[in-house]
């Protein structure tokens, strides 16, 4: 691919063609990945180290850790911003190869459909990980986490272990689902923003 369609690919992803979607371009590359990248690594970063479990042994402390937390939350939302962007850059990148001006995107009904159709992936990818996040997560993070450790074959069946920061990791659960609560609602207004420009009751840009 030519330096000419990388810049065009670069420029389509952070000025997509609708005002509303520049902003959320600009709230979910700056805001939600920075709160992720700075604020998650602090909340989460040392959680494995600091559980423990009653008796507090090695091997007890890694089973239990493992099933309270079969994937760590910085993963999977990292993997959920990923596959989010996934519609949006395949969209920019075939504008990129039939060099297509983002002021024209709009202007054509196949275009315009194409990227409303991309903005609708976003919404259902959100919404599918919004759901994924209720069921490995919750809302809330308790203090104390009831471990089975049957399988270890112990002679006790259940375990306390204390969680770390309990109140810390609910008000950042809380906050990442405020967040793919906002950006459904940006790409919503965005394809009402599509909308609206192509039975000109909007101007174009």
């Amino acid at each position: 691919m030519s330096p000419n369609y990388m810049r065009s690919f670069s420029e389509g992803c952070l000025r997509p063609p609708t005002v509303i979607g520049q902003f959320h371009t600009l709230f979910f590359g700056s805001v939600r990945m920075f709160f992720l990248g700075v604020l998650g690594f602090a909340v989460y970063g040392n959680e494995a180290l600091h559980f423990s479990c009653d008796p507090d042994k090695r091997e007890v402390n890694l089973f239990c850790y493992n099933q309270f937390r079969p994937i760590t939350p910085q993963v999977f939302w990292a993997l959920q911003l990923v596959i989010v962007l996934v519609p949006g850059a395949f969209f920019h990148l075939y504008a990129a190869c039939k060099s297509i001006k983002q002021e024209d995107i709009l202007q054509k009904a196949f275009y315009a459909g194409f990227y409303m159709f991309s903005v609708f992936l976003r919404i259902i990818l959100e919404a599918v990980a919004f759901w994924l996040q209720i069921q490995l997560f919750g809302f809330k993070v308790n203090a104390i986490y009831m471990c089975d450790v049957g399988a270890l074959e112990k002679k006790f069946n259940i375990t306390r272990c204390m969680v770390p920061e309990h109140l810390e990791k609910t008000i950042f659960l809380i906050a990442m689902y405020t967040f793919t609560v906002i950006t459904v609602v940006l790409c919503i207004a965005e394809i009402f923003e599509i909308s609206c420009r192509r039975l000109g009751i909007l101007k174009s840009q």
